[in-house]
């Protein structure tokens, strides 16, 4: 796999270029947050070389100026919305965040609860984060938000709400998820600062899309693919290109949002700091890809996985058609295929000439690798075996896991948990595998190829279950199925 993407030098000027933003202001900034803070893999696959805590790492550099505060919304909390790459409900993330954040080092000051209309959930929620010891806060449904500005930047707005203490020059507003009030937090801030005499500033940090790559750059694309279930759209920010004769990149959001946002500067500050969205981002990973190339065919395969994805998920009523047919354009867009992920067409010549599931995985290397279903495995654990026997250099007919081995798993699931399939999953072939590396020097030898999977690319004639869906995930395996 090629690399695209220099992340030690996206650390070094991402991380000055916050410096002198915060510079710009009376040493207060509010750094809202987009995306994912901790575990970006969008951006690890869509630019090579661009590591998932590269935003924390960041973080880190500038932790003796640093403070977050951890977003989530009432509402949120009240629909148990569940973080879908992790399979956890937002209020259990933003304790695992606050968790991941303290063990860098990185303050943690308090957590606010946005969207606050008394949902009983949500007091139950800051009963317990304050018996930890968790300072909270709560902001506050305002009527007529986001248009009504006059209401908004009163008393009855945004004054209504509880002022956030915060002790650091940074403060960093991050979420579990979209949605969760972030933006509305740095401005109510703002408020409050403002009447206490000091002149704080906001600023965007938001890695998609890049504001400094064409409109129709691959990477770009990819975002929209990523978000195909939200209607963002990428579009040229027509303000900056007023402004100041520059094209740039934003989305509609936040190029829709603008003009009440100069109206909320204009109403607490009688200015606007800013000229576009544009203006407020302070993302630099645009001019961190040292392989353009690179990052269109990663982002490329990103779109196709994006587009396996969506299919299985309608499959499973998670998900309206019309995200696919939008994908589906962004393919044309790229001039990519299904049959361009390597592994697809791999996974479905296999189950051709067997009749039955099959797999197939695109080592890091460029070598296919296959599996089918038989008597003893499923088809992905065949493929998880015969792939580590490849990496090993073992000759495929070995047998690492004998059936003598397999068979009391068997009737241990059949016979006494009540299994349908007596086949095993993947996670079961693995604690086999681990069973008999004991006696068995060549099960070792493949036990200790497991690392060299990250990354590696999957593709099912069929989708799987939940269980061998999450070993691929803590594999770093990525996984696409057919829709059957």
């Amino acid at each position: 796999m090629k690399k695209g993407f220099d992340n030690e030098k996206y650390l070094k000027m991402q991380s000055q270029h916050i410096r002198e933003r915060i510079g710009q202001f009376d040493n207060k900034l509010y750094l809202e947050f987009g995306g994912k803070l901790y575990d970006d893999h969008h951006a690890s696959r869509v630019l090579p070389g661009f590591e998932p805590d590269s935003k924390l790492r960041m973080l880190m550099q500038l932790k003796e100026q640093v403070e977050i505060v951890i977003v989530i919304s009432a509402e949120d909390i009240e629909k148990n919305k569940i973080r879908g790459d992790l399979g956890i409900t937002y209020d259990s993330d933003l304790l695992r965040l606050k968790s991941i954040f303290e063990s860098k080092d990185l303050y943690v000051g308090s957590v606010c609860i946005t969207h606050f209309a008394g949902q009983y959930s949500a007091q139950m929620f800051q009963s317990r984060l304050e018996k930890m010891g968790i300072r909270v806060y709560r902001h506050y449904m305002i009527p007529g938000y986001p248009n009504n500005v006059p209401v908004i930047v009163s008393e009855e707005g945004y004054g209504h709400n509880e002022y956030i203490e915060t002790s650091h020059p940074l403060v960093v507003v991050t979420a579990p998820g979209p949605g969760s009030g972030k933006m509305a937090t740095c401005l109510s801030q703002l408020y409050h600062e403002h009447r206490r005499g000091i002149r704080a500033g906001y600023a965007k940090f938001e890695t998609f899309p890049i504001w400094n790559l064409p409109l129709s750059h691959p990477v770009n694309l990819a975002y929209e693919a990523a978000t195909a279930d939200l209607n963002d759209v990428n579009m040229i920010d027509p303000y900056h290109l007023d402004a100041y004769g520059e094209t740039t990149v934003n989305y509609n959001r936040d190029v829709e949002i603008f003009p009440v946002l100069k109206a909320i500067f204009e109403r607490i500050y009688g200015e606007c700091p800013y000229q576009s969205p544009t203006d407020m981002g302070v993302n630099m990973v645009g001019n961190c890809i040292i392989d353009d190339e690179a990052c269109r065919e990663a982002s490329g395969q990103e779109i196709i996985r994006r587009y396996y994805q969506t299919l299985v998920n309608i499959a499973r009523g998670k998900a309206a058609e019309e995200e696919a047919y939008k994908i589906e354009l962004l393919m044309n867009k790229v001039g990519v295929t299904v049959q361009d992920r390597k592994a697809v067409p791999a996974a479905q010549k296999r189950a051709e000439e067997t009749g039955h599931t099959a797999a197939a995985m695109e080592l890091t290397d460029g070598r296919v690798i296959t599996g089918k279903t038989s008597e003893l495995l499923g088809a992905c654990s065949a493929l998880l075996v015969n792939a580590l026997k490849e990496l090993a250099g073992i000759n495929h007919k070995v047998l690492l896991i004998t059936p003598n081995v397999i068979r009391p798993i068997q009737k241990l699931k059949v016979e006494y948990l009540g299994s349908k399939n007596p086949r095993l999953h993947m996670e079961e072939v693995l604690i086999a595998l681990s069973a008999s590396s004991e006696s068995n020097e060549l099960a070792d030898l493949a036990l200790r190829q497991l690392p060299r999977l990250r990354g590696s690319q999957v593709h099912t004639s069929r989708m799987l279950s939940a269980a061998d869906e999450k070993t691929f995930q803590r594999l770093g395996i990525l996984l696409t199925s057919e829709p059957r």
